[in-house]
């Protein structure tokens, strides 16, 4: 059912932005010519895209609090947690042994294994 509503806020949306693109800036409508009277005069057209754009923008507000709402109320879980590592699943960690140096070579230095050399590990 969300995915329905989903697709019709969408559908109104892009009324809504049609029927906006449609009126003059001056709020003339159209501004087609035609009877003094009617739907499809300036004035009718004016009306008409004036209330159409009245309702679907509270078409949109209304479909938006209800996509929150039921979004909210999902019975989702707040966070996905398969992803999540737990301490027993982890590796444990060995020491081993230091590498043999080769001869002719200067020995290498080592990091400590406790993070020591860290200033805000200890």
């Amino acid at each position: 059912m969300f995915a329905f509503l989903l697709v019709i806020h969408a559908i109104i949306a892009a009324t809504l932005v049609t029927v906006i693109l449609m009126q003059r800036s001056e709020g003339g409508g159209l501004g087609m010519g035609g009877s003094p009277s009617g739907l499809m005069s300036a004035r009718g057209a004016a009306d008409f895209l004036s209330r159409a754009t009245a309702v679907l923008a509270t078409a949109f507000v209304g479909f938006s609090i209800l996509l929150a709402v039921l979004a909210a109320t999902r019975g989702a879980p707040a966070i996905d947690t398969s992803l999540a590592r737990t301490p027993a699943t982890q590796a444990p960690i060995t020491q081993s042994a230091p590498a043999p140096v080769p001869t002719g070579a200067a020995p290498a230095q080592q990091a400590p294994a406790d993070n020591s050399a860290v200033p805000l590990a200890r």
